[in-house]
């Protein structure tokens, strides 16, 4: 089913999301990847706050490429989701609502996504220049160092994605693998 849904993620929309609904974002997203996770973790764990709320928010795991002359951002297509795996559930828990990546994802971020009720997207990987199509303003607002691993807001415009796992924990890896093979 095709959904166009505003983020920040409301509960509501969260909720209503099913694995294997397509969704075309649209509002304000976040960037971040292994080293901004990172950097984000040690800045909890010295128990400082982040340099962006998590509470509603969505975090793109993706590094751009530059932008070339006239564009907002260069590619930007996801990063394999489960480096981000011993990062998510603490994320999840001060209210992350939704996650853009590729790939699987662990038990414990499963467990997380469920007990917050929040999504995990998937965004086709090698389509990063079409990704990118989506993106009408980019600003990099935490970890400037960190180049394009930088924390960047997102301004997107029916950002496609799929709703891989769901709030109620239904995983679309799980039951197209199981629809699709044979015996």
């Amino acid at each position: 089913m095709d959904r166009y849904v505003n983020v920040p993620l409301s509960e509501k929309d969260a909720h209503s999301l099913k694995a294997g609904d397509y969704v075309y974002l649209t509002g304000t997203i976040y960037t971040a990847r292994d080293a901004a996770h990172k950097r984000m973790q040690e800045t909890l764990d010295r128990g400082e706050e982040l340099p962006l709320k998590m509470e509603n928010n969505v975090i793109y795991y993706m590094g751009p490429s530059p932008a070339r002359e006239g564009r907002q951002i260069g590619s930007a297509g996801p990063t394999t989701a489960s480096r981000m795996d011993k990062y998510a559930p603490r994320l999840l828990d001060l209210g992350l609502k939704g996650m853009i990546g590729k790939g699987k994802r662990s038990k414990e971020v499963a467990d997380a996504i469920v007990r917050n009720g929040a999504v995990y997207f998937a965004a086709v990987g090698g389509a990063g220049a079409l990704l990118s199509k989506s993106i009408t303003s980019s600003e990099v607002i935490a970890y400037g160092d960190l180049g394009t691993e930088a924390i960047r807001r997102l301004t997107v415009n029916n950002f496609p994605v799929i709703v891989v796992i769901d709030a109620q924990g239904n995983n679309l890896y799980e039951t197209a693998t199981k629809e699709y093979c044979r015996e």
